[in-house]
């Protein structure tokens, strides 16, 4: 009997652990998985990972179980089954007419999904009540489409993980979730991205023929449903395996390995995105290794002149009340310029500019989301666990860069190609007094091309002429922050501006018709009145990939960087390492202005300096300094990598790929130098110290 009757879950877990298998076996062989695999190694892989897919299955079979528990036709008999269709009945009018009603309470689209599942249920209970005869058909079409929206789940669960992975070379994490909160965008980058017609026909026709399979396989059991004593020997046994699993999962995450792509590879998407679902903003204080505070803001402020959050920066030299265009471009790895040994040649703007220009050679990313590399930008403090601030509830009176410039007279805005309520950009820069300039502020003629993410960019690049030409009217000086789009998936693009189709689609062909915006905006800016008092910061927000051997791989994090301004920054190189966080207060301490700091990024030019660079992902905090970089990370863990830079014919200062060695013995004053830094950050920002 006990198999007879599960043969449902036994089809559907046997499928869903074979589209798993082939899953995994896809990821090693993907080229972006650049991990080399030993023998024992791929079968640790192989075996927890389907360890992990059988815990998985069984939680997610329970709503499978609960549409068995209730397949009765005892609950039909009178008076029984006039009772629950009354029931059911006075539910829906309940959800569908009484104004403050439970669900409607919860906001969204909850009371929509409420009123059509029991609107469903009510009605085919009806059927299935008043048309005894058809009960059984009734009961099999039921049963065929619960088969079905299983196996369309399975199957588009596994096309979803693979195209993350292609995309981020990992499971599922924050951003899966993030996706799901800006649907419209998601959807339409997929549209615009693959070719969803084949796609969505194979797996339809895939998910038809395999439920099919498993329906043929299974229907009779309907025939002769279990009695109210087997039902219960069967829910028991299942109730005691979600147990197990629900306890066995978080254990098979927490083992981890030297091999990052080994620990992608073997873990399961689902738990990962739930994790990700549930811990959106982490508490450092519950989940990160933490030394005494009065300490921690000790040993971090030392590096200062003013050992106090709080530090006033008084230059010698007088003020220059200079222009500021600070152009954040979207996913320029170091890698793509020609400088850094790329030989596409599809930054040959950005090299030339980089010759006359301060040019920051060894400067790495904070994080690998837009939303990180802004945050650098505008608020310079290291990054903190979980979501950007820009994503959190409390992300508006911060002191910003913008605040500094607005307290010296500057009209201050943010400019964006796409629609700015994407990732909360619109409440962040809004709530920290920036004015805004997105897409809604474009009229029909001005759009030359436009994609999911936004007008081309291009097309910001004039806009944004005309907004500075409308700001330098004015009289006062401005501050502009440019954050570009077309570098990104679907990477298409106006044609005929390169050599470079933009049916292509190509990652190269988005990073050489950024190059050529750039070079259009800046062919304009030169015949405009207010050029030669303009200073313009060029900085990528992250890389394109942050995909690795290690958790941080550091050539993921190294973006290109530099500070151009026509007779006033003569052209130079600045080799030390430095942060993302460093380059605004740099551009500050050259224009001579004199304020009130709370940046926790420093001058490089500054005697004080100390080489050092903070690069993270949602849960591992990195600290770079003295060739060695130490990661901390949930739960209370702590690692030390040595860094090697490998051989190659580039200058030293170009040098891109390190060869990270985990060491046995850590360097405890880094280790406490990088506690120090994360848990004063999110100390001070839990207090809302970094406030204005």
């Amino acid at each position: 009997m006990f198999l007879k009757k599960i043969k449902p879950f036994l089809y559907l877990g046997i499928f869903y652990l074979i589209i798993s298998l082939i899953i995994r076996a896809v990821f090693f062989f993907h080229p972006i998985t650049t991990a080399s695999f030993g023998f024992f190694e791929v079968v640790k892989v192989l075996f927890v990972g389907l360890l992990n897919d059988i815990f998985v299955f069984i939680l997610a079979s329970a709503i499978l179980a609960l549409y068995f528990l209730f397949l009765s036709n005892s609950k039909y008999k009178k008076p029984y089954g006039y009772i629950i269709f009354g029931a059911l009945a006075l539910f829906f009018l309940y959800i569908w007419l009484i104004p403050n009603n439970i669900f409607k309470q919860y906001g969204g689209s909850v009371t929509e999904i409420a009123l059509t599942f029991v609107g469903i249920k009510t009605l085919f209970f009806g059927l299935m009540l008043f048309l005894p005869t058809q009960r059984i058909k009734i009961r099999n079409v039921l049963y065929f489409t619960t088969l079905l929206l299983y196996v369309l789940v399975i199957i588009f669960n596994g096309v979803s993980e693979y195209f993350f992975y292609n995309e981020f070379g990992v499971r599922y994490n924050f951003i899966a979730v993030d996706y799901l909160i800006y649907t419209n965008e998601v959807i339409g980058n997929i549209m615009e991205s693959y070719p969803v017609i084949p796609l969505f026909s194979g797996i339809m026709i895939v998910t038809l023929t395999i439920t099919w399979f498993i329906y043929k396989k299974t229907k009779d059991e309907l025939l002769e449903l279990p009695n109210f004593k087997q039902k219960m020997v069967l829910l028991g046994s299942f109730i005691v395996l979600c147990a197990l699993s629900a306890l066995a999962i978080p254990s098979l995450m927490q083992i981890k390995s030297d091999n990052v792509f080994a620990d992608e590879i073997e873990a399961n998407g689902l738990p990962k995105f739930y994790w990700a679902f549930t811990h959106n903003e982490l508490d450092y204080f519950q989940f990160y290794s933490q030394i005494n505070q009065q300490q921690a803001e000790k040993n971090l402020l030392s590096q200062y002149p003013q050992q106090t959050l709080s530090r006033n920066i008084a230059p010698e030299q007088p003020e220059q009340k200079k222009n500021v265009v600070l152009i954040s471009i979207e996913s320029l790895s170091a890698d793509f310029m020609e400088h850094y040994g790329n030989t596409q040649k599809i930054t040959p703007f950005l090299d030339s500019l980089a010759d006359k220009s301060l040019l920051f050679t060894n400067l790495y990313a904070t994080g690998n989301r837009t939303v990180r590399g802004l945050e650098a930008l505008t608020l310079c403090i290291p990054p903190t666990a979980g979501e950007s601030i820009i994503k959190r509830n409390d992300n508006k009176n911060k002191f910003t860069t913008g605040s500094v410039f607005k307290s010296k007279g500057y009209d201050v805005k943010f400019l964006y190609g796409g629609y700015s309520y994407f990732d909360n950009m619109q409440d962040f820069f809004g709530g920290n007094g920036y004015g805004i300039v997105d897409r809604n502020n474009f009229k029909p003629e001005e759009i030359t091309f436009a994609n999911v993410w936004g007008v081309a960019d291009e097309d910001m690049a004039r806009k944004a002429i005309q907004v500075m030409n409308a700001e330098s009217k004015s009289g006062k000086p401005f501050f502009n922050h440019w954050m570009t789009v077309s570098n990104h998936r679907p990477f298409t693009y106006p044609d005929g501006r390169i050599d470079i189709p933009g049916t292509s689609k190509s990652r190269e062909g988005g990073v050489k018709y950024t190059d050529y915006s750039l070079k259009l905006f800046f062919d304009m800016a030169k015949k405009q009145d207010w050029y030669k008092n303009t200073v313009f910061v060029i900085i990528a927000d992250h890389c394109a990939s942050s995909a690795g051997k290690t958790e941080l791989p550091m050539d993921k994090y190294r973006i290109p960087a530099m500070i151009f301004s026509d007779g006033f920054i003569q052209p130079q190189k600045f080799d030390g390492l430095m942060s993302q966080i460093d380059v605004m207060p740099t551009l500050l301490g050259l224009l001579n202005f004199s304020y009130q700091s709370k940046f926790l990024g420093q001058d490089v030019f500054k005697k004080e300096f100390q080489p050092k660079a903070y690069i993270a992902t949602y849960q591992d905090l990195g600290f770079v300094k003295d060739n060695r970089l130490t990661i901390i990370s949930p739960v209370k863990k702590a690692k030390q990598y040595s860094l090697e830079l490998e051989k190659s014919d580039l200058a030293p200062e170009f040098k891109l790929y390190y060869d990270e060695k985990l060491l046995k013995n850590t360097d405890q004053k880094l280790v406490d130098d990088a506690i120090s830094a994360y848990q004063s950050t999110s100390y001070w920002l839990k207090t809302k110290q970094l406030n204005k």
